[in-house]
């Protein structure tokens, strides 16, 4: 079945809207279907090479054995969608799908697509614990170390904004209040955490420098820098409480440790310390 009879005829036909319809074995390649209404379709094994999914409605549709390379889901919203024993490889624009809730993608699809963007697969209710070593599953090696943000509770909010921005630059992060399940015994975890973890970002305020909470983690940190011999705690800094402050352990990271300035140009600041735990720099 061929469904090219050009986007003026689908218009005029339905209005874009192509809610509920069976679309198995048809041939949608090449069209544009832009802003279209697919909640609940069916697409099994029919051909969408260079279709055009920008903005769709795609709730509820479900995807078996189809053929999307080269489609594009640029903003295109999702939830309850199905992709199954489907390939997404050469799919364009998954990063900014809207997701209105989880999308099942079949452990074919994933392997079959050759691993999958992380925000995707996170929007569509993939479990962290899976996205952690997904690229690793398709032999992709895991680019950026992992860390650890360490900080005082006063300073959460600028906590999850540093979380969310380094995910989105590909670092893989772990965030005491977004990460803890329920039941954890909490200061277990966050010691747990901190000795899996790679590195350890510490946020340094007037809040978190008053902090014997931090100032534990901080100890652990270093001991794990004298015993592993490589850089493990990563400061940056919201004030400069740190140098007027007489706490020992503060006054030993501001006089060993290059302290990222999160005072004034964030964007800058936030590029300098990604570069900084992107490198693995072994202690002399």
């Amino acid at each position: 079945m061929k469904l090219k009879e050009g986007r003026e005829r689908w218009n005029a036909w339905c209005d874009g809207a192509f809610r509920d319809l069976d679309f198995s074995d048809c041939d949608l390649s090449d069209m544009d279907f832009t802003g279209y209404d697919f909640s609940w379709g069916y697409f099994a094994l029919s051909s969408c090479v260079n279709t055009s999914f920008v903005a769709c409605q795609l709730y509820g549709a479900i995807f078996v054995e189809t053929d999307l390379s080269g489609s594009n889901f640029t903003n295109a919203t999702m939830g309850e969608t199905v992709f199954s024993r489907t390939s997404l490889a050469k799919a364009e624009g998954l990063d900014t799908v809207n997701h209105q809730s989880p999308t099942s993608i079949g452990l074919d699809t994933f392997f079959m697509s050759g691993g999958l963007p992380e925000s995707f697969l996170r929007g569509c209710g993939v479990p962290e614990e899976f996205i952690a070593y997904a690229s690793s599953l398709v032999g992709i090696p895991i680019e950026y170390y992992s860390c650890f943000i360490s900080y005082s509770h006063p300073d959460e909010a600028f906590a999850r904004q540093l979380h969310q921005d380094l995910q989105l630059r590909k670092i893989r992060v772990w965030f005491a209040p977004e990460d803890l399940k329920i039941g954890d015994r909490f200061r277990a975890r966050i010691h747990e955490s901190i000795h899996m973890h790679d590195k350890l970002v510490l946020i340094l305020s007037k809040h978190s420098i008053d902090s014997t909470w931090v100032e534990d983690e901080v100890e652990r940190a270093l001991a794990r820098e004298v015993r592993e011999k490589r850089d493990v705690l990563f400061p940056i800094r919201l004030d400069d409480t740190i140098f007027d402050t007489d706490k020992a352990w503060a006054r030993g990271i501001l006089d060993t440790c290059h302290i990222g300035n999160f005072c004034d140009n964030y964007t800058d600041a936030l590029d300098r310390l990604v570069r900084d735990l992107k490198k693995s720099q072994p202690l002399l």
